[in-house]
């Protein structure tokens, strides 16, 4: 990650204009008693940024939203982040044509009156998206029944929260394994999302992912993908997933933000059919986006 710009959020001023502040994106601005550091008691978006133009800003806003509520924080202002990111998106689309932008919604101070603390991260992603992008993933049970939002919502299965630790304990078992990344399942058989992804499964010609009643963020790009994919004419449904129905899947792909359509080509060490056509169409469909 190259960080580029830092902004940070007033939360109590009401005029969305006068509650941006610039700042050092490599200076510290949290205290550390912040919960987002002590806690992880937070949420965050991560939007893509193309040519100054932040993509899916709303759906992401929703998503947003839809986080802070499951973690029973203030409702964000959408006005004030809206700007924030827009204002953000002119400066990192100046310095690069593809960077994102990280905002973040933390809790505040656990010595504080209980005001949330905001601030923006524009960076250039480490691994920026390509329609040649193909991953090898390895499949791990994530260690809940598939209706555990349900049974148990504290468990916040479903919340794009900053208490990443378990992602990424995940990922490095990926890689001790000869993998990039992952496919959570369900310890009952069902098909989940990545770490930081989105699962697309091609099924009997059929373009398949999840529903968000297992448990999984609604993806953003998934939700873009499948406007495309309808918009030329394929077929695409959400509903559950098995991990049999995904091990038999003609194509993969995991989506997310930053790194676009990533084509699977194996799964557990095993050969999965790539379509880099597919992929391509994919990938110029996400950067064709003009909101």
């Amino acid at each position: 990650m190259d960080p580029l710009a830092l902004y940070v959020l007033d939360l109590a001023e009401p005029d969305p204009a006068r509650s941006l502040r610039r700042a050092d994106p490599r200076a510290a601005v949290l205290t550390a008693t912040d919960l987002s550091a002590t806690r992880g008691d937070g949420v965050f978006e991560t939007v893509m940024v193309v040519d100054g133009v932040p993509q899916a800003l709303e759906p992401h806003l929703d998503r947003f939203e839809r986080s802070a509520r499951l973690l029973d924080l203030p409702a964000p202002r959408r006005d004030v982040w809206r700007h924030a990111v827009l204002a953000a998106a002119v400066e990192v689309g100046a310095l690069r044509r593809r960077a994102a932008i990280k905002f973040v919604l933390s809790r505040g101070d656990e010595a504080g009156d209980g005001t949330p603390t905001g601030w923006l991260l524009g960076f250039a992603p480490a691994r920026p998206a390509g329609p040649l992008t193909e991953v090898d993933v390895v499949l791990l049970d994530r260690g809940y029944r598939h209706d555990v939002a349900t049974t148990s919502p504290w468990l916040l299965q479903g919340a794009k929260t900053l208490s990443y630790a378990l992602n990424m304990a995940a990922l490095r078992e990926a890689r001790r394994r000869g993998a990039d990344d992952v496919i959570f399942v369900s310890s009952d058989g069902f098909v989940l999302e990545g770490p930081s992804s989105t699962v697309i499964a091609r099924i009997d010609g059929v373009y398949v992912t999840p529903p968000v009643d297992v448990g999984i963020l609604p993806g953003t790009t998934q939700a873009d993908l499948f406007e495309g994919l309808r918009a030329d004419g394929r077929k695409a449904a959400t509903r559950r997933l098995t991990v049999p129905e995904l091990l038999r899947a003609d194509a993969l792909w995991l989506c997310s933000s930053t790194r676009g359509a990533a084509a699977v080509r194996s799964v557990d060490g095993a050969p999965c059919p790539v379509d880099r056509d597919v992929t391509a169409r994919m990938q110029r469909h996400l950067d064709e986006r003009t909101a």
